[in-house]
C-alpha cells in the first residue's frame, strides 16, 4: 500500500514537472521570437537548458540533465564568444566554447550525483572537449595527449569487449 502511494506520488510529482516544463517552454520560446530584445536570442539555449536541468532534478530524472546540460553548456559558449570573442582570435574563441561546452557536460554529472543518481559518463565527451581547449590555449601536453588519443581510441572496444567477457563469465 504505501508502495504504491509513493508511486503515485512520483507519477503525479513527474506529470506536474513535465505540464510546467512544456509550459515554460512554450512561453520562453514565444516570448525570444515576438519580442526584440537584443539579448534575448542568446538566452534561448542557456533559458532551455535551465528549464531540462529544473525539470530533471525536481522530478529526480537523470536523463532530463543530459539535454539540460548540453543546452547550457552550448548557451554559455555562445555568451562567452559574443561577450570576449571579438578580441579574441578565431581559434581561442573556439578554444573558449569548448570550454564552456565542456562545463555542460560536467555539470550533468555534478547535478546526478546530487540527485543520487550519479551519470560519470559525461565525463568522457567533456574531457575530450576540454583537452581540446587545452591544446588551443597551448598547455603543455595537451597535444600530445589528443594525438595519443586519436592513436589508440580503438582500444576502448578491446576494453569494452573484454569486460563483456569475463562479466559473462562470472
Amino acid at each position: 500500500m504505501l508502495s504504491q502511494l509513493k508511486q503515485q506520488s512520483n507519477t503525479t510529482i513527474r506529470q506536474i514537472g513535465a505540464g510546467v516544463a512544456f509550459i515554460a517552454i512554450g512561453l520562453f520560446l514565444l516570448i525570444a521570437q515576438n519580442l526584440a530584445i537584443d539579448w534575448l536570442g542568446l538566452a534561448i539555449l542557456p533559458g532551455l537548458g535551465l528549464i531540462f536541468l529544473t525539470w530533471g532534478l525536481i522530478t529526480r530524472t537523470p536523463g532530463l540533465l543530459i539535454p539540460g546540460g548540453i543546452l547550457s553548456g552550448l548557451g554559455a559558449g555562445a555568451i562567452a564568444i559574443d561577450l570576449w570573442g571579438a578580441a579574441l582570435p578565431d581559434l581561442q574563441q573556439g578554444g573558449i566554447f569548448m570550454l564552456a561546452f565542456a562545463g555542460g557536460w560536467a555539470l550533468i554529472t555534478l547535478l546526478s550525483a546530487l540527485i543520487g543518481q550519479p551519470m560519470l559518463w559525461p565525463l568522457i565527451p567533456g574531457g575530450i572537449m576540454a583537452l581540446v581547449a587545452a591544446a588551443v590555449f597551448g598547455f603543455n601536453g595537451a597535444q600530445q595527449a589528443l594525438e595519443l588519443a586519436g592513436r589508440f581510441w580503438p582500444a576502448i572496444f578491446i576494453v569494452i569487449g573484454l569486460a563483456t567477457l569475463l562479466r559473462r563469465r562470472a
